[in-house]
């Protein structure tokens, strides 16, 4: 098997042409040990005389499986073949949820990179992933920030950023090239799991919709996610900066909205900016009907308000003002 694949060379214009790190940077790689993560894991390393990075693996053992200690000794065992540095960070607890594990991993994995100078994070997530992740969300119910969730890059701290370079490869792709350099993957008896919703968007619906609507589902929704991030980018600015404009300080209540000003605007960038100004006063993230309720006070009659949001503020028009008060005592 050759070393340079036509996917080692699609990687290394993907990375150079999306500035997803550059030459001699520190990266830790969040290797499971299943086909996704060995790809990754593979190229980063065939990848590396070019570059000039220092690798590092990070396995996270969720103790989801009693075969989870032995996942992690074959993780180990790969990285001292490759000679590279290798982290383990074990749940103290069982962690029970997809969520609650996802943000777990998340956290120990910037915890490594911060203890130990890691500039980036490097995870497995593929064109597959983006397509079940837009499907979950979809079903769930979501504007367009969740239908592009899985992005190329996000910032962790100031100084640490998770990347994503495998977002244009589709999970058939990373089992053949695994195939091909007879990589041991491990098999996680947990991705047959159907209890689990994106086990069934896997092994169910979108085997289905490739079967009897369109072979390639996976890529074109990965497109369409990938058309999506542009496009939330430069709402998600736009809105910023009008916020900016609208708002203001008040005395007694926490923050005043120019209802005039808001008024001119397309309904799209009307509830951004009250989405932005409800994500740092809800103690969660706002749902459809909060934001549409205070929406709906740009054009209402003075002294409307709204009924009180979780955590007790409401929103009440004064004049030419949507004034946001926070729960009082």
């Amino acid at each position: 098997m050759s070393l340079w694949t036509p996917l080692h060379a699609q990687i290394h214009r993907t990375i150079r042409a999306r500035h997803l790190f550059e030459r001699h940077q520190n990266l830790l790689v969040a290797v499971s040990g299943g086909q996704d993560s060995l790809c990754l894991i593979k190229l980063l390393l065939d990848l590396q005389p070019k570059w000039g990075w220092n690798l590092a693996i990070a396995h996270c053992d969720h103790r989801w499986r009693s075969e989870s200690p032995a996942n992690a000794d074959h993780v180990q065992n790969l990285a001292q073949t490759w000679n590279i540095p290798f982290y383990l960070e074990t749940a103290i607890n069982p962690v029970n949820s997809e969520a609650t594990a996802r943000n777990w991993r998340y956290q120990v994995l910037t915890n490594i990179a911060q203890t130990y100078n890691y500039q980036y994070i490097i995870t497995g997530h593929t064109a597959s992933d983006r397509a079940e992740t837009l499907l979950y969300n979809l079903m769930r119910g979501t504007g367009a920030d969740g239908l592009q969730a899985l992005t190329w890059q996000r910032p962790m701290t100031d100084n640490i950023t998770l990347v994503r370079p495998l977002l244009e490869v589709t999970r058939t792709q990373t089992e053949q090239f695994c195939q091909d350099f007879n990589l041991p993957i491990w098999e996680d008896s947990t991705n047959q799991n159907l209890q689990y919703a994106r086990n069934r968007i896997r092994n169910e619906l979108l085997p289905y919709l490739k079967q009897n609507f369109n072979p390639q589902v996976e890529s074109h929704l990965a497109q369409t996610a990938e058309l999506l991030q542009a496009e939330v980018e430069y709402l998600e600015q736009t809105a910023r900066q009008l916020r900016l404009e609208a708002s203001v300080k008040g005395e007694k209540e926490d923050l005043q909205l120019n209802r005039h000003l808001l008024k001119k605007q397309p309904l799209a960038l009307q509830r951004r900016v009250m989405r932005q100004v409800l994500q740092e006063i809800l103690p969660d993230a706002p749902n459809f009907e909060h934001i549409e309720k205070i929406t709906a006070l740009i054009t209402a009659p003075n002294r409307s308000q709204t009924d009180p949001f979780p955590g007790g503020a409401i929103a009440q028009v004064q004049g030419e003002w949507i004034c946001i008060i926070k729960k009082q005592g």
